[in-house]
């Protein structure tokens, strides 16, 4: 919820600069990288059921502070916090997603938690749009007691007993390689914080494009983040259904890229209509549809269980590293092109990622170290 109108909130109701909002929201990124780099080597090393619980509890909590932070400095240090608690989460998540998952559908319990995700993303989208028109405060508020309630749940639903002792059984009886000696995945990792760098702007610089320039309000830029939840809540499953295990994994994640690189640069043509936002928001999701799934599925079956944390942690890594790049290069670009050098620079980037993972499917299927 805070995270889409983090940049609006900073520029609109704390007057600072797109320079600085840029500076915020790519301190969130630097504190996401280590957050995520932390919650991979304490994943492997006690579980992932307490570093889940320890990360939704201490992210709400911080969610409630950094709503009284006005100035430039407690922010960004608030907000450096704050990833790194929400950042932790990811990697033991996603090892929790792989442990209780079985061979046979483990792309689809993936599939299935982001369904989970964007869900949120809907309601939280949407929800946010309409508190944000009344009090950015209350965004805060929200989101911080919803991290403490997911905290709660989880400790109701799923008691520690047992599932912590069983996952150390594991990790101890198997070895595995470390990912940053994987050649192959680090090349992979790269290309994904490049396309995430691109598909960030969707919630970091193009909410601002649609209130500066297109001038929609809050309440309609809230409801385009909560179509791209919706769409994907609704579609994704089944596209998933239909098109796992008939292509290679790589050849799906460069459609959706090119798909989304695409959707940027129609911004340049097309006019500032709610028509023309809804239809980039579908392509965007498509974009997102096609190539993040199948972006597990690749990292999934390279790894064991007592390295998947760290897996998951540099794959978390990427994309936190792309919300560092994201915001502090975008509002440069916006700084001296303005935004229609933006979406230039984001179409041709999204070009070059989707170029690399061509070019890494036939070094891959050649030497058939990926499983379809």
């Amino acid at each position: 919820m805070v995270v889409p109108y983090l940049s609006i909130y900073c520029i609109q109701k704390l007057h600072f600069s797109i320079i600085q909002a840029g500076i915020i929201m790519a301190v969130f990124g630097v504190g996401s990288i280590a957050g995520a780099f932390i919650g991979g080597k304490l994943t492997d090393k006690f579980g992932f059921y307490d570093l889940q619980v320890g990360a939704l509890f201490t992210g709400g909590v911080f969610f409630l502070i950094l709503g009284y932070q006005t100035t430039f400095w407690g922010l960004l240090i608030g907000t450096f916090i704050l990833s790194i608690c929400n950042e932790s989460f990811r990697p033991a998540n996603s090892t929790a997603i792989a442990h209780y998952a079985t061979s046979d559908n483990k792309i689809r319990s993936y599939s299935l938690n982001r369904l989970a995700v964007n869900l949120g993303w809907a309601v939280g989208g949407g929800l946010g749009g309409f508190l944000a028109s009344y009090s950015y405060h209350l965004l805060f508020w929200v989101d911080g007691c919803t991290n403490i309630l997911a905290a709660l749940i989880l400790i109701k639903l799923m008691p520690r007993a047992g599932v912590v002792k069983q996952v150390k059984d594991i990790a101890e009886s198997i070895k595995g390689s470390s990912p940053y000696k994987d050649r192959v995945y680090l090349c992979f990792i790269v290309l994904a914080a490049l396309f995430g760098a691109c598909f960030f702007q969707f919630f970091i610089m193009q909410p601002v494009f649609y209130k500066i320039e297109w001038h929609f309000s809050e309440r309609f830029i809230g409801f385009l983040l909560a179509l791209n939840g919706v769409l994907i809540a609704v579609i994704e499953m089944v596209l998933i259904h239909n098109l796992e295990g008939k292509r290679n994994p790589l050849t799906y994640i460069c459609m959706g890229i090119l798909l989304t690189g695409a959707s940027f640069v129609l911004l340049n043509f097309l006019p500032g209509t709610a028509f023309v936002a809804i239809v980039i928001v579908i392509m965007v999701t498509f974009g997102e549809m096609l190539s993040m799934p199948f972006m597990n599925a690749f990292w999934i079956v390279r790894t064991s269980p007592n390295n998947r944390g760290q897996y998951a942690a540099l794959y978390t890594m990427s994309w936190s590293a792309a919300q560092i790049i994201a915001p502090s290069v975008g509002s440069e670009v916006i700084h001296y092109g303005g935004f229609r050098l933006l979406w230039w620079v984001l179409g041709g980037v999204c070009l070059l990622s989707a170029i690399g993972y061509r070019l890494l499917y036939k070094v891959t299927y050649h030497k058939k170290t990926i499983a379809v």
